[in-house]
């Protein structure tokens, strides 16, 4: 397919907001400690980010729960393919993700989470598309809602690639 990308949303842009996120963040959970879940690959580059600007303390584990595969579309299977390393039975748990579309992966990741008993659980995302969404579920922070398009950049990757753009682009197709 051939494609090019349009910037919606500027490196600095991405920044502020995660900075108002976090101060959010600090005051929620100001004289507590924080255990940020983060949802690999896509949502390392924004964890990364909220964590440096997180007064409280702030410990991390990775999760790999997929959908998508190397298209453009969710394939409705939920596979884990990196489970928690840690337990979260009585922590205060936030699921830091990258995007939330129809909302599968994300309801079927809560409802696993809560399952383990942690003391308290809530969600961050990048961003948001609401008109997408086929599960009932929402995030407690987030970044952008936005339109349904497909995006790129700041960890978000279409087969594999632009992970690495500063900024969240489009992919639109030539």
């Amino acid at each position: 397919m051939n494609y090019h990308i349009e910037e919606m949303i500027s490196e600095q842009k991405l920044e502020d907001r995660i900075s108002e996120l976090a101060k959010q963040i600090n005051i929620d959970y100001a004289g507590r400690e924080l255990h940020l879940v983060v949802i690999l690959k896509g949502s390392v580059f924004f964890a990364a980010a909220l964590a440096k600007r997180l007064t409280v303390p702030v410990t991390m584990d990775f999760m790999t729960v997929t959908s998508y595969g190397d298209g453009m579309v969710s394939a409705g299977e939920i596979t884990v393919k990196k489970e928690l390393d840690e337990e979260i039975t009585g922590r205060n748990v936030l699921i830091v993700e990258d995007i939330i579309d129809s909302g599968r992966t994300l309801y079927y990741l809560k409802r696993l989470l809560l399952a383990r008993h942690p003391e308290s659980l809530r969600i961050i995302t990048m961003l948001d598309k609401p008109e997408c969404r086929t599960m009932e579920i929402e995030a407690d922070y987030c970044g952008f809602e936005i339109p349904n398009r497909f995006v790129v950049g700041y960890g978000l990757d279409y087969a594999q690639k632009h992970r690495n753009l500063s900024y969240i682009g489009a992919v639109i197709q030539d």
